[in-house]
């Protein structure tokens, strides 16, 4: 399957560079999709941030080399990406829970951190309701936070009752302008940051034309198409469409995720639901190639 392959090509683009600086916006890249999304489905997936994979997957290439060669241990820790024997042996200490000198005796237990490899598991008994909206241009303006991907769950809770207790929600309505697609209070997630930490912006917001009051920032969307998910129940319900997404509908679904911010409404308590806005592209099938998508492009 198109999804699969795409997955295992970007496992197979980081593990052909773990003696490099890894750029995490070109490994999105050969996943067809934005860093943002990148990062947030491999840590859905497999439950480990991105940056996490990569520093276990040196650390057991490193183990290996101390085990079975001959290099003196700062060598090891310059090949791996740490400035120092220090820093390394730190890291290793963590991962392996023994110290790299150590790690060359016989019989000194290590962990061992395999390549991922991804592959179709059979779910979806619990239906997952959705539509597919065209929506025109549109504006969103708000307060921009800076979020760390592995924290999102405990991070945008606690913005978002802050803000709450700092009046944002009645300033928010002061700007708040109808959009006959676009409704509720938002959380648009954008601009992922491809470096080590591993963050995104994320910007509670309203839709709006106006410009910005001091401290709040305006995003602009053009005309897209967008998958559009119900998640019953109070809020916390986001974060469950948010997993299967990425593990259950994406897989097996004709589109493709968009180079488009993804957007969280939070509509009124009366509705007793919440949804969550993905921008998507069709996949296209080219010719002769049956059941293959191509890359998409937006």
């Amino acid at each position: 399957m198109d999804w699969v392959d795409r997955m295992n090509r970007a496992i197979g683009y980081i593990e052909e560079r773990m003696l490099e600086e890894i750029d995490y916006e070109d490994v999105a890249k050969v996943a067809c999709c934005s860093v943002y999304h990148f990062q947030r489905m491999f840590s859905f997936i497999t439950d480990v941030p991105l940056s996490e994979y990569v520093r276990r997957r040196r650390l057991t290439l490193a183990a290996f080399e101390l085990q079975h060669g001959k290099a003196k241990v700062i060598d090891i820790a310059l090949k791996y990406g740490y400035d120092s024997p220090e820093a390394f042996a730190r890291a290793f200490q963590n991962v392996h829970g023994t110290t790299p000198t150590a790690a060359r005796n016989s019989g000194t237990p290590l962990q061992a951190y395999p390549r991922i490899s991804f592959q179709i598991s059979i779910q979806g008994v619990v239906g997952m309701k959705y539509r597919i909206e065209e929506a025109e241009a549109f504006a969103v303006v708000g307060v921009q936070e800076k979020i760390k991907t592995a924290d999102a769950f405990d991070a945008v809770p606690r913005a978002w009752t802050s803000a709450m207790k700092e009046g944002l929600f009645d300033k928010l309505w002061e700007v708040r302008e109808p959009h006959p697609n676009i409704r509720g209070i938002l959380g648009v997630c954008a601009d992922g940051d491809h470096g080590k930490n591993e963050s995104f912006h994320y910007i509670m917001s309203v839709a709006s034309v106006q410009a910005p009051a001091e401290g709040m920032v305006k995003r602009e969307f053009p005309a897209a198409t967008w998958a559009v998910f119900e998640a019953e129940g109070g809020p916390e319900g986001i974060g469950d469409i948010w997993k299967r997404l990425y593990t259950e509908w994406l897989p097996t679904s004709a589109y493709d995720l968009a180079y488009l911010p993804a957007i969280e409404c939070y509509l009124p308590p009366e509705e007793n639901k919440n949804e969550l806005w993905v921008p998507v592209v069709k996949k296209s099938v080219p010719s002769g190639s049956r059941g293959k998508s191509a890359r998409s492009a937006v």
